[in-house]
């Protein structure tokens, strides 16, 4: 992600407003000295985040960020459509966003929220607090949110060296997404 931001967007340059949901602890520190953002991080149980949130209801005025990340969390959310929307709604109208979640070799993602129990949801899901296993119609499914979901293909048009020097899965997709109507 760090890769594509430094070669594929204005994110170093330009005076931003961040919300990164779930932050990782690799980015907190590098974007929170970035002088040129505005850095908030979100999360609903993790220490690490500055703001308690839930991200089906984003604690945010309308059109509030330039940019939303949001990694590795829409297979644990209980209605990811409406968590998207309201990425979507706390978005600027410009606003852009990265949204990436695991997917699998699948035609359509597959979820069943009658499933409770952990082994089985690993099992199914992939891992025991996941509630869905996303397959290719991860973007059209975002989609549905109102978002603009756009498959960047950045990773696999990439020089196979500097795949390798980042330890970069070839084949990953990095789902940009502009706010929609």
């Amino acid at each position: 992600m760090w890769l594509f931001l430094q070669k594929e967007t204005n994110f170093f340059t330009a005076p931003l407003k961040v919300l990164h949901i779930a932050p990782e602890l690799c980015f907190i520190e590098r974007m929170q000295a970035l002088p040129n953002l505005e850095y908030i991080t979100g999360d609903i149980e993790s220490p690490l985040a500055t703001v308690k949130m839930d991200v089906h209801q984003i604690p945010f005025e309308n059109n509030s960020f330039d940019v939303v990340f949001c990694n590795h969390v829409m297979e644990h959310v209980d209605d990811d459509i409406l968590a998207c929307k309201e990425i979507n709604r706390v978005l600027k109208p410009n606003g852009w966003g990265i949204i990436q979640s695991p997917i699998y070799d699948l035609k359509e993602t597959i979820e069943d929220k009658s499933i409770t129990d952990p082994r089985e949801r690993e099992r199914l899901f992939g891992q025991r607090d996941h509630v869905r296993k996303y397959g290719k119609d991860y973007a059209s499914r975002l989609s549905q949110s109102g978002l603009l979901v756009e498959e960047n293909l950045f990773v696999q048009q990439l020089d196979p060296q500097l795949v390798i020097q980042h330890a970069l899965p070839p084949q990953e997709i990095i789902f940009y997404c502009k706010k929609g109507l």
